[in-house]
C-alpha cells in the first residue's frame, strides 16, 4: 500500500500563492489515482482537485478552476497542487488522497483509501 507525505503548506496573503506537494511511497506511484481534498474548521471535507494515472486528465471543483493546477511526476512519485489567486475561503487543512481504482464519485472523500496528514493553508486577508 502507498504512504502519502504533504508538505508545502503556510501561511499566505489573500492574492499570494503556495506549492503544495506529496510524495508517495511503498508502492508503485503510477498505479494510483491521485486527488487533493480540503477541510475547513466546522465543514465536511471537500474535493479540490484530482489527476489519472497518466496524467491525461485533470478534475477540478469549480471554486478552484483556474487558480489551482495538479500535476504529478510519475518518475519522482509525486503529486502537487500549485495554488494562485489564494483567497480566504482557501483557508483549510489540505489532504492528498489515493486509490488504484476510481469505481465512484472521484470528487468523493468515501472513493478513497489512502490519505496523508494533511498540511495547513492559512489565507489571510
Amino acid at each position: 500500500q502507498v504512504q502519502l507525505v504533504e508538505s508545502g503548506g503556510g501561511l499566505v496573503q489573500a492574492g499570494g500563492s503556495l506549492r503544495l506537494s506529496c510524495a508517495a511511497s511503498g508502492d508503485t506511484f503510477r498505479d494510483y489515482f491521485m486527488a487533493w481534498f480540503r477541510q475547513a474548521p466546522g465543514k465536511e471535507r471537500e474535493f479540490v482537485a484530482a489527476i489519472s494515472w497518466s496524467a491525461i486528465s485533470t478534475y477540478y471543483a469549480d471554486s478552484v478552476k483556474g487558480r489551482f493546477t495538479i500535476s504529478r511526476d510519475n518518475a519522482k512519485n509525486t503529486v502537487a497542487l500549485q495554488m494562485n489567486s489564494l483567497k480566504s475561503g482557501d483557508t483549510a487543512v489540505y489532504y492528498c488522497a489515493a486509490d488504484k481504482s476510481i469505481s465512484t464519485d472521484l470528487r468523493r472523500h468515501e472513493t478513497y483509501v489512502y490519505w496523508g496528514q494533511g498540511t495547513q493553508v492559512t489565507v489571510s486577508s
